[in-house]
């Protein structure tokens, strides 16, 4: 495969917005990524202009978009990134950056969050414990 992964530090630029390919759920939210520099000869660090990405995820990690991210979270992005033109309603041709996400998470670099796991609805049950039928009686031999 000649993927191109990336792996991008931002903001999400607006709601998690849910929408279904068929029976498979996507979720699709804007990422805003400015880049800082520092210059040496103001001494000051400034902001660069904001790229902005389409951020879309499949099935499960769809889900967990919607219910964990909101507008503005500090969030980072890996995935493969995809460059895709289309004609607007001026029929002027646009371009956009758009990244498959395979994993997404808020940056604890900038703040905290709490995790929690999902069950898995179509996880098999525990097998029930096996009778310790081997088991020798509790007697203990002294020496």
């Amino acid at each position: 495969m000649n993927d191109t992964l990336v792996t991008l530090q931002g903001n999400v630029g607006g709601p998690v917005k849910l929408r279904r390919a068929g029976e498979t759920v996507v979720a699709s939210f804007r990422l805003g990524c400015t880049p800082r520099r520092y210059h040496r000869a103001t001494d000051q660090w400034v902001d660069d202009e904001t790229q902005w990405f389409t951020i879309n995820a499949w099935r499960t990690l769809a889900d967990h978009c919607e219910a964990s991210l909101r507008r503005g979270d500090a969030v980072v992005v890996h995935g493969r990134l995809s460059l895709r033109t289309w004609i607007d309603a001026n029929q002027v041709e646009q371009q956009t950056l758009d990244v498959q996400a395979t994993h997404i998470g808020h940056d604890l670099s900038r703040g905290t969050s709490t995790f929690t796991r999902a069950s898995r609805a179509t996880e098999a049950p525990a097998p029930e414990a096996a009778p310790e039928a081997a088991a020798p009686d509790a007697a203990v031999v002294a020496a």
